[in-house]
């Protein structure tokens, strides 16, 4: 019986309905995965047997899936096939190590990062990673590292065409419950960290209307474009910097590349057709860690602000009065037109 063939995917915009429907089936397949724990790929294969498959052979047509795009190619007419890329990788070991990443990456940003995923060095994060416990979105989360798996890509929710602006923090928090994917968010009944809350209060000293909420959430900030990326996505509990030097810093350096790039590129003024590459962001490199991640960027194309670390420790050094918020907003309206701007104080 004939079956049919994955569509290959071109539109960007095409993520969001995506993240749409896996979180319906992320949320039904958790409820039955609550009763007996759902087994991966790899713990299906004793290790013996693991060693004696053959990895498939990469076509010509599968093999370019593992290439970075074209210099110069527009966003929406680069092509992604999940299905080309799994036929791609060497063999199933790497296809289960990278299961999480097939199931809750962001399609928009998987397309232009498919290589990377590939790279001996991420795969090597990885098999450290599943060591620890990391696995699949549907096997029980570690106790002990954060965010949980089927989190630690929440940022990728924000489609890359889309985003105006990039708050970069440092690792997750180290408190249970606190870390989703989102640097400096927790979700909602979760104290505010005294990091959010300078950032709230800076936001006051912009913002005078900005009345803080009682909640740490910032999703309504990643919906409207707001990118917020640590450079390393997972922490040991209580243990700051400890997945430091593991490799995500190479990973979202290459994110960084990926918003130089693309960046906005269906961002465009009332009436003018979105350009289809980067034509700039605004990004917010809080902390020395953060900023290392934004050396390459194009600061003739983005606005680049930096300062310290809103962290109760060194707000008062720097953070405090920076005007990232308002310097944002003129820049993004200077750019893309009025209205291009965030709502900061929607939360």
């Amino acid at each position: 019986m004939a079956t049919t063939a994955e569509p290959t995917v071109y539109l960007e915009d095409l993520a969001t309905d995506y993240k749409r429907e896996r979180a319906k089936r992320v949320d039904a397949e958790s409820t039955e995965s609550s009763k007996k724990r759902q087994r991966t790929l790899f713990e299906s294969f004793a290790p013996e047997k693991r060693a004696k498959l053959s990895p498939p052979k990469a076509s010509s047509s599968t093999s370019c899936i593992l290439r970075p795009p074209a210099r110069g190619q527009k966003l929406n007419s680069i092509p992604f096939s999940l299905a080309a890329f799994k036929e791609a990788l060497p063999d199933d070991e790497t296809r289960s190590l990278l299961a999480l990443e097939c199931d809750v990456l962001g399609k928009s940003w998987f397309k232009v990062m498919g290589d990377e995923l590939a790279k001996p060095y991420f795969i090597t994060l990885k098999r450290k990673l599943y060591n620890l416990g990391v696995a699949g979105s549907l096997d029980p989360a570690p106790a002990n590292i954060f965010p949980p798996p089927k989190l630690i890509y929440s940022w990728s929710d924000t489609p890359l065409g889309r985003v105006k602006v990039v708050i970069l923090g440092q690792d997750p928090y180290i408190l249970r419950g606190q870390a989703e994917g989102l640097s400096f968010s927790v979700p909602e009944g979760i104290p505010i960290p005294p990091s959010l809350k300078n950032i709230y209060k800076e936001l006051k000293n912009e913002y005078p209307e900005f009345t803080q909420p009682t909640h740490g959430n910032l999703a309504k900030w990643a919906s409207q474009g707001v990118l917020l990326l640590n450079a390393v996505l997972t922490v040991e509990a209580n243990k700051s910097d400890s997945h430091a030097g593991i490799g995500w810093e190479r990973f979202t350096e290459r994110v960084m590349d990926v918003v130089n790039a693309y960046g906005g590129a269906n961002l465009a003024r009332q009436g003018e057709p979105a350009p289809g590459v980067g034509r700039g962001v605004v990004v917010m490199a809080w902390g020395s860690k953060a900023q290392l991640r934004v050396k390459n960027l194009d600061t003739t194309k983005h606005l680049v602000l930096k300062s310290v670390h809103p962290s109760p420790r060194s707000a008062d050094a720097g953070f405090f009065g920076n005007g990232h918020f308002s310097k944002a907003n003129e820049w993004l309206e200077t750019r893309y037109g009025p209205g291009a701007g965030i709502d900061w104080c929607s939360l």
